[in-house]
């Protein structure tokens, strides 16, 4: 029998109660002591990465058994001998980790309330989307989570787009490229589509809810869209003056679609620190808590069985292989990379994740030498717990 998506949004709602406010998440217990000599070749690696210019800056962070095991920063903002040193507390842009920590985090919330049917279709909500091509219709919420969409990777629609608005309705007429289901190919347009979506259903502001519901939840105090103008000389520049913005982009977000929307974008546009992704993940690798239930988590970080071949959870990816996690995370392992050098993956069979955040577009994108050091030091981390005796 067919019903509607709000039948089973209620339907949804009473098999999913909201989380009760007693429960708390797991405390991150600093035990960062002894890292130099424990991850002492994972390091050598970062500084590697530093040297052959494969970023000029990182920030990274290890939790594991729910302890913060590494918290260590390296490198300067730029290459520049005396551009400023990075520090654990520096802020980086995490670019597609915005789509993660805020989105994806905002989508099971409201899928745990009962708000958000997974399989509803997307123009229910946003009728803007349906178009003249019958095959919209049938583009559901789960599609656009898992980049099944049939919509296309990346579209500069800043170029043709003089305001928010204007760029929004761009992005629900961009044509599909394949049947809704029958592809994967990682989109922004369709996590952008998924961000009107999302804030319609709570009927608030993405950086509002995220900042209340997730960011305060947690603590993390140094995670928000559109950085405060006195920060903005304390977080590395992600690029030089292009042809968009005539100027060096430090402290306002790097993805020019996201600059467009006010900086403010479920694809990008969040800055955090490693510090505070770490609170992140070490939630997330404890069931969720206490943002979500282990039973949501589970619905959003497993790997979708369709279209074939997809690597693709619900937001989440999962490791491929090769995969930039490295060789040793489990195969229900989950995480996502950022456009500027960023990334996030959580293990939670060994109760692990690792934060690692880099400037590498600086001072422009043409060095992709961070897809070599990034599994390389993952490895490196792994292995150091491990011989460790710290399975």
């Amino acid at each position: 029998m067919n019903i509607s998506w709000s039948e089973r949004a209620l339907r949804l709602s009473e098999a999913f109660p909201p989380v009760e406010e007693s429960q708390t998440t797991h405390a991150l217990v600093p035990a960062y002591d002894q890292q130099d000599i424990q991850f002492a070749a994972a390091f050598e690696i970062l500084n590697k990465g530093i040297a052959e210019h494969a970023f000029p800056a990182a920030s990274v962070a290890v939790t594991h058994r729910g302890k913060l095991v590494v918290l260590k920063a390296a490198g300067r903002f730029t290459y520049e001998p005396n551009s400023c040193e990075a520090t654990v507390a520096t802020l980086f842009d995490i670019a597609s980790i915005s789509k993660v920590t805020a989105t994806t985090s905002m989508a099971m919330i409201l899928y745990e309330r009962g708000l958000l049917d997974l399989d509803a279709p997307v123009t229910a909500i946003v009728p803007e989307f349906t178009g003249t091509d019958l095959r919209r219709k049938d583009v559901t919420i789960r599609m656009l989570l898992a980049h099944s969409s049939g919509l296309p990777g990346h579209v500069k629609l800043f170029q043709d787009a003089s305001n928010k608005e204007e760029l929004l309705l761009r992005a629900f007429a961009v044509a599909l490229t394949a049947w809704p289901g029958t592809r994967t190919e990682y989109s922004d347009i369709g996590f952008i589509i998924l961000g009107v979506l999302l804030q319609r259903i709570a009927d608030e502001s993405l950086d509002r809810f995220c900042q209340r519901e997730i960011f305060g939840t947690l603590g993390m105090a140094q995670t928000t869209f559109n950085p405060p103008t006195p920060w903005r000389s304390a977080i590395p520049p992600t690029s030089q003056p292009d042809n968009f913005r005539n100027r060096v982009i430090q402290g306002e977000v790097y993805d020019e679609n996201a600059s467009a929307l006010g900086g403010v974008a479920p694809h990008a546009g969040l800055f955090s620190s490693a510090c505070d992704l770490a609170i992140f993940a070490n939630a997330m690798s404890h069931g969720g808590r206490p943002l979500v239930r282990l039973e949501t988590l589970k619905v959003f970080t497993r790997r979708e069985s369709s279209p074939p071949g997809t690597s693709r959870a619900l937001g989440w990816d999962t490791p491929s292989f090769p995969s930039q996690s490295g060789k040793h995370f489990s195969a229900n392992s989950f995480g996502h990379l950022g456009y500027t050098g960023t990334s996030l993956w959580i293990d939670p069979q060994r109760q692990l994740s690792i934060v690692m955040l880099t400037n590498r577009t600086w001072p422009d994108c043409s060095n992709a030498g961070i897809k070599e050091i990034r599994p390389m030091f993952h490895d490196a981390i792994v292995e150091a717990l491990e011989v460790g005796g710290n399975r």
